[in-house]
């Protein structure tokens, strides 16, 4: 007998990129992730999404209602895009209920609040993002945030990105389903998965030797690391140079740009093309376990 998994990914104030990005999953595929068992035994029943599935209007909002009722504590919650909380929260709404319109705000509570997990996919909903940055009307917040105002105490993992490599996010989900929901020891303190962000991007960039031998690119094109040109690398953590994007073919700082740090809290409010300053840089063999050392 195959066990059913439901889960619903809701969209918030978000670009779809994450969405777009687990669409180009190569292996497997999102028809593999969708129609077979991601493992023997276990399939994903994807039962809401509103930015890919077919359905729409109050038949589709019907679902997560109809989920919240028959699945309550048994569906995982996946997310994508910073809560909206001012002005009503009106800045961000999904479905009606009574003839008015429900704000995401009060839509992420309630699914939340009934949900196995949590899965925070993208920076936008794992640190705010671009959302939350600059003035931030909306007064836009990362799921960590408002699940820690609400009180809502349930498993959350973040799997930021801007977007997120799709590997990323279907190999969370896959160890889920093969081992349960990750320990603590497996986290890092920014709820990161340790498999796809347990090293810094410099530590593996094959630029690195530049960077220890003082040779730095003056201008976009030129040989050299890309720390003077505004690269995060020093700081970012993530497998990017390992794993590369579009199916293994090529990644950003193999393309000639600076990495920009997108899976880190402090994305976008670093400036892209400026040096990093008052940071301490790795040096080689740096080990890095993703926890603060003890005082």
């Amino acid at each position: 007998m195959v066990q059913e998994v439901p889960v619903v990914w809701l969209a918030a104030s978000s670009c779809t990129g994450c969405s777009v990005s687990l669409l180009n999953s190569a292996s497997p595929t999102i028809k593999n992730v969708l129609v077979d068992e991601v493992i023997p035994g276990t399939h994903i029943n994807l039962r809401f999404h509103q930015t890919i599935m077919a359905g729409n209007g109050e038949q589709a909002v019907q679902i997560l209602e109809d989920t919240i009722k028959d699945k309550k504590d048994g569906y995982v919650l996946v997310a994508d895009g910073a809560i909206p909380s001012g002005n009503t929260a009106g800045y961000c709404v999904m479905g009606e209920r009574n003839g008015k319109p429900v704000t995401m705000e009060d839509r992420f509570e309630e699914l939340a609040r009934n949900a196995m997990a949590i899965l925070a996919v993208g920076t936008c909903a794992s640190f705010g993002g671009i959302p939350a940055s600059g003035s931030n009307p909306s007064n836009a917040k990362p799921i960590r945030k408002v699940m820690e105002e609400k009180g809502i105490n349930k498993p959350l993992i973040n799997i930021p990105g801007c977007p997120p490599h799709p590997d990323w996010i279907v190999g969370t989900i896959a160890s889920i389903l093969i081992k349960g929901l990750p320990s603590a020891e497996e986290l890092d303190d920014n709820l990161r998965p340790l498999a796809f962000y347990g090293t810094l991007i410099h530590e593996n960039c094959p630029r690195r030797a530049f960077f220890d031998e003082g040779k730095f690119a003056k201008k976009p094109g030129d040989e050299g690391c890309l720390y003077e040109l505004g690269c995060k690398g020093p700081i970012t953590y993530a497998d990017c140079p390992l794993r590369r994007w579009n199916n293994g073919t090529n990644w950003v700082i193999g393309a000639g740009s600076p990495c920009h740090g997108c899976t880190q809290p402090e994305f976008p409010n670093l400036p892209m093309y400026q040096k990093l300053v008052d940071v301490e840089l790795p040096v080689i063999g740096a080990n890095w376990t993703g926890k603060k050392e003890e005082a």
